[in-house]
């Protein structure tokens, strides 16, 4: 890999981390239930589709007009564990905040009131209105970050910020080591680490709950809320972090749509920007990430290079409604190859991540995520109604698209 490919892969704007979730959790979008108790899901999904032109919409993802954001239960509490619930202060109603587009992303700043190191160890995000919740990501704020974040938040009228892609407190994002803690997107239950890890919270800080409004179904007023399993920071735990595998999305439009306006990428992309401001810059970045010139294709992967030993824990993937199939795979190319997330019909309303057996990789090793879009799906769910075909390249918006793994690691 070469230099410029490391600092991009450390250092990539804030774009890239707009589920971007929206990814995932315990979500998606998220990879939070990992390293984890076991989630009730399998980490390979059912066998490849019927034939994909006659076959009717998929289940959750192609009936897709609403989500089912009925949280799950609570686990009980394990020894020495307390839980604390975070809520925004008060409601809010999205809108499109440069005027156009379906999507809103907004910040809020939120504290857990944590008086002494604590560890992480749950998450549960609890939506407020799933009608235009299309995700949600904690980010945690260290202390040094405080100020900053209240003077963001002091800056825009109503609540909270507008946030397209991270969090808007840096210039930019490490997807090597995000700041995600958790997340929750269709089909997130509560995330629970197993006994011996968590995430380091340090006295003071703040939590910030980025919501990824989907306007499509109407500027609904949202109180969302989170609750946090905590235990004593005084514990002998092992750190879990967040990486995240972001790869191009270049989904060209069909032959016989092909004489739409947007049908040219430079069209799509100048769009994307005029909806999402800088986060639009990311379909070009993510080549430079990736290495190579944009390449129009139903499928897409790109391959990272390892520049520390990592051990994985657990693996979850982000795609929006246009994404088929998805898999991630470890040492690819080798004979040590590994799938360790194979979802050969995606569903958009099943994005829990899943626990893997602990996987330890050495630098130069490489992780690889491939994902698999189609147009003809927008024939099938009603989010498209009346829109055309368009070049789809990376974008925050519920009908652009993504291509995202999750990791859940550990560092020695």
């Amino acid at each position: 890999m070469s230099r410029t490919r490391r600092v991009l892969a450390a250092v990539l704007t804030t774009g890239l981390l707009a589920l971007s979730a929206c990814s995932g959790g315990d979500g998606a979008s998220d990879a939070d239930q990992t390293a984890t108790l076991p989630a009730d899901s399998p980490t390979s999904a059912p066998t490849a589709d019927a034939e994909e032109a006659g076959q009717s919409a998929q289940t959750g993802q192609n009936g897709h007009s609403g989500h089912d954001a009925e949280p799950a239960t609570s686990r009980r509490l394990r020894a020495g564990e307390t839980r604390t619930t975070i809520a925004m202060p008060g409601a809010y109603t999205p809108s499109a905040p440069y005027g156009t587009g379906t999507d809103d992303y907004r910040c809020f700043l939120l504290d857990p009131e944590l008086d002494e190191d604590t560890w992480l160890t749950g998450t549960q995000v609890l939506p407020g209105n799933p009608d235009v919740v299309h995700h949600v990501i904690l980010f945690q704020v260290p202390p040094q970050q405080v100020a900053a974040a209240e003077a963001k938040d002091a800056a825009e009228e109503d609540e909270g910020w507008t946030c397209f892609g991270g969090t808007g407190l840096d210039r930019f994002q490490n997807v090597d080591r995000s700041s995600w803690i958790g997340a929750w997107a269709p089909g997130g239950k509560e995330s629970v680490t197993k006994p011996g890890y968590g995430v380091r919270l340090r006295k003071g800080s703040r939590i910030v709950m980025q919501v990824h409004y989907n306007l499509l179904a109407g500027q609904q007023p949202d109180t969302s809320a989170a609750q946090l399993r905590l235990a004593p920071g005084t514990r002998d735990y092992e750190a879990l972090s967040t990486m995240l595998l972001p790869a191009p999305v270049e989904l060209p439009c069909r032959p016989k749509h092909s004489d739409g306006e947007l049908c040219d990428r430079d069209a799509s992309v100048a769009d994307v920007k005029e909806r999402f401001g800088a986060e639009g810059n990311t379909a070009d970045l993510l080549h430079l990430l990736c290495g190579g010139e944009p390449r129009a294709g139903e499928v897409q992967s790109c391959v990272r290079t390892l520049g520390e030993p990592i051990t994985i824990h657990g693996v979850a993937g982000h795609m929006h409604l246009l994404g088929r199939s998805l898999k991630i795979e470890v040492n690819p190319g080798t004979p040590q190859a590994r799938t360790i997330l194979d979802i050969p019909v995606w569903d958009f309303d099943d994005q829990g991540s899943r626990p893997i057996d602990p996987i330890r990789l050495e630098p130069f090793q490489q992780v690889e995520v491939t994902c698999r879009h189609v147009q003809w799906l927008r024939d099938k769910l009603p989010s498209f109604e009346g829109q055309p075909d368009r070049y789809v390249v990376w974008g925050e918006g519920t009908t652009d698209e993504m291509c995202l793994g999750m990791l859940q690691v550990t560092r020695p």
